[in-house]
């Protein structure tokens, strides 16, 4: 919970505003809004010669799990920039975007998850600062019970399943808290 105003440094009271109907946080003395809204993360399906390219976290949450490429979008840029961004920085790949996969809703921790397809640029890949490793998985070698993220998870399940049908679509959904899915 915020205390004090960024902007002026004056104590901050929890209240709705004028005009708004949700409780920010306001400030007492210049009347600034801050708002806290949800965080956006980025990343991509990356396929290439039939493997899909994930990444074993060095950083917590989940140390030591694996991830596609991905996380949080930064301020400046877009929501493609970020999952380029992130894929080089986690897997030293520089991709190229193609269309956005999945939107995931969280809305219990605050987040939303956009992945997109993508194919490598340039060969090779390397682990960056935030992966143990970086590994390609052939569909059936994928380590579904060492996966970091139900977003993750249902991402691929999608991705596999279009793979097999021959043709991509776009798949949204909405997380509540509960089980990870089933193990295969």
């Amino acid at each position: 919970m915020m205390k004090f105003c960024s902007t002026c440094g004056g104590n901050l009271t929890w209240r709705t505003p004028a005009g708004d109907n949700l409780p920010r946080h306001v400030c007492d003395q210049c009347g600034a809004i801050h708002y806290v809204n949800p965080k956006i993360v980025v990343g991509a399906v990356v396929e290439n010669d039939g493997g899909i390219l994930l990444c074993r976290r060095t950083i917590e949450p989940r140390h030591g799990f694996w991830t596609l490429p991905a996380g949080f979008m930064e301020n400046g840029e877009s929501s493609m920039e970020g999952a380029a961004r992130e894929t080089w920085e986690e897997a030293c790949a520089r991709i190229a975007i193609s269309d956005l996969f999945t939107l995931i809703n969280v809305p219990h921790i605050n987040q939303v998850h956009l992945m997109y397809r993508a194919h490598l640029l340039t060969p090779g890949v390397a682990p960056g600062e935030e992966s143990l490793e970086v590994c390609w998985f052939s569909e059936e070698d994928i380590p579904w019970n060492e996966l970091a993220f139900r977003t993750v998870s249902l991402t691929l399940e999608h991705y596999l399943e279009d793979r097999r049908r021959g043709r991509y679509g776009f798949h949204s959904c909405e997380l509540t808290p509960g089980a990870w899915p089933k193990p295969r």
